[in-house]
């Protein structure tokens, strides 16, 4: 199990680093980070190279068990930030399409996961006796429940846009609206399962196979059929991406036996019922 725990952390912690490189190399902000309107930002570049080497360092950090737990904290809240700082703001003022279109939240979403997905990896490392519980320490249990928000709506995505995604199946399968569909389906239910805590190990663990698969078979045929610095390198970093949900997924089915909110609402339950008396004789 501590080899399991350790590989999870290690696929996200991997992301983080080839995102850091990303950033280096190409100067501006992936826009999984910071929304579109970045380019109307000061000194881009400069804050594109120092965001890129806090990734990498944060990716080393949380390899480490003295400062794992602290660093995803941090990042964590990052991710949030900027999720809640810039994608919300230019969806909700500056977004000229529809705000109902699913596919306009493809990538905020994918921040909102990471940021789970920080906290996942924070969560993995436990609770120190003695240890100060501060607001993000607190908000860790529940991170989960960001990164499976975003796995359930990708699939009803799948669902909803399945022929225009039919071409992301490799070649050699048949009935691709078959695979796009049940790739629909699977996330969907396996998202909703895990937020309601049902089954949790079995359909993370299941989750975890079904999207370290798709690394395999669809992203690195992918990245390799064009060059790596195509599209500004966001082939390779959706890969990454994918590889760190893969992880998020392990880290959920070998570190979380319960969902934490459903818990707090049976032991609220227990405390609001009635005291019970002895019957009269």
């Amino acid at each position: 199990m501590k080899n399991l725990i350790i590989i999870g952390r290690a696929f996200y912690a991997s992301a983080l680093f080839v995102y850091g490189l990303q950033q280096l190399y190409f100067g501006t902000f992936r826009d999984v980070f910071f929304s579109v309107y970045q380019q109307h930002l000061p000194f881009l570049n400069i804050l594109s190279y120092i965001f890129g080497i806090y990734l990498m360092t944060t990716g080393v950090l949380i390899l480490m068990p003295n400062s794992g737990k602290k660093a995803s904290l941090i990042l964590g809240g990052v991710f949030m930030a900027l999720f809640l700082g810039t994608h919300i703001t230019y969806e909700l003022i500056s977004e000229p399409n529809k705000l109902y279109h699913l596919g306009l939240w493809t990538t905020p979403l994918k921040e909102l996961a990471l940021a789970g997905g920080a906290f996942v990896v924070a969560h993995s490392f436990g609770t120190h006796p003695g240890a100060k519980s501060v607001f993000l320490e607190k908000l860790a249990p529940y991170g989960n429940l960001f990164f499976l928000y975003t796995i359930t709506s990708y699939g009803i995505s799948h669902i909803i846009y399945a022929p225009y995604l039919v071409g992301n199946v490799p070649s050699w399968m048949a009935n691709h609206l078959f695979w796009v569909m049940l790739t629909g389906v699977t996330l969907t239910a396996g998202g909703i399962a895990i937020i309601l805590g049902i089954r949790i190990r079995i359909i993370a663990l299941f989750l975890s196979l079904q999207i370290f698969l798709w690394v395999w078979l669809v992203h690195v045929p992918g990245t390799l059929s064009t060059s790596l610095t195509a599209n500004r390198g966001n082939l390779l970093a959706s890969a990454f991406d994918a590889l760190a949900f893969s992880g998020i997924a392990l880290l959920i089915a070998i570190t979380m036996k319960k969902q934490q909110w459903v818990d707090d609402i049976e032991k609220w339950g227990e405390k609001e019922q009635p005291a019970k008396y002895p019957a009269e004789e």
